[in-house]
């Protein structure tokens, strides 16, 4: 597999983003020009929520400057075996879901 980047996350977990990701990540809008702002996100995200399943969460980065259909900058992260990979990345309007809790 073949690895575009590496991070250490906000709760020190190893994520990585790979090339089929990120050829999945290119098809939402605007997003070509944020791998640095998606490992920013991943860093330091201003929330971290979940939906149903607790080992999918996402990570969200505010850019106030963007319009504000594209206030928030999501990186969504699945978790296995202790590490992370991420599935998908795009601007949102708004934080959605159930806050994580750092157990």
């Amino acid at each position: 597999m073949d690895i575009i980047f590496e991070v250490i996350d906000a709760l020190g977990k190893e994520v990585h983003l790979s090339k089929e990701r990120w050829k999945h990540i290119l098809k939402h809008p605007h997003m070509h020009e944020h791998l640095e702002n998606m490992q920013l996100t991943l860093k330091k995200p201003v929330a971290i929520t979940y939906e149903n399943d607790e080992s999918v969460l996402y990570f969200y980065k505010e850019f106030k400057h963007n319009e504000p259909r594209e206030r928030y900058l999501l990186v969504g992260v699945k978790y296995l075996n202790g590490g992370g990979f991420i599935i998908t990345s795009f601007f949102t309007n708004k934080i959605t879901g159930l806050k994580w809790k750092i157990r």
